[in-house]
């Protein structure tokens, strides 16, 4: 069965928050709202992944905790500080290393990180992820450890700009 991967970059951060440091810092009221609407459509399009995998950065996983609870997510959720640190070929290390028994995952990260990555993973070209935008690559592999540039295919690229309440009811 071919595997997926959704890339999701976390949704806007209140940069006004007292907070120590990069790390720290929390959503703001958009990105709180946004994060809300980003689960709610993954899970109407039946699209929510089996594991989840989180930075360890508080925005990144404020934005999961809020997807998961607004799109009432059942799947599996990690936290891995390297996404949060590290380059993208760490990043794809992750990847390589996640269990076969999960086809479809999701990534909860950060820019340019998630630019980098979906262009590798798709051999080119530029892509834009503005805050709590979601991508999914899929890969005609069976094994996460066969995971690499140029191999995956995108599906599609979600923003939640598409999706503000008044537009959709959900």
């Amino acid at each position: 069965m071919p595997k997926s991967l959704i890339l999701y970059r976390h949704a806007k951060s209140d940069w006004g928050a007292e907070s120590n440091s990069d790390h720290e810092r929390p959503l703001n009221e958009r990105g709180i709202d946004s994060a809300e609407i980003m689960g709610k459509v993954l899970a109407l399009a039946n699209q929510v992944p089996e594991l989840v995998i989180t930075s360890t950065a508080v925005r990144a996983k404020e934005t999961l905790i809020l997807s998961v609870e607004s799109g009432e997510w059942k799947c599996d959720v990690e936290e891995d500080s390297r996404i949060y640190h590290e380059d993208t070929s760490t990043v794809i290390e992750i990847i390589k290393s996640v269990s076969n028994k999960y086809d479809d995952i999701m990534l909860v990260g950060h820019e340019p990180k998630w630019s980098m990555l979906a262009s590798t993973f798709i051999g080119g070209g530029q892509i834009n992820f503005p805050t709590a935008c979601m991508a999914k690559i899929e890969f005609d592999i069976n094994n996460w450890e066969f995971v690499d540039a140029r191999q995956g295919i995108l599906k599609w690229l979600l923003q939640p700009s598409f999706f503000r309440k008044g537009k959709f009811e959900f």
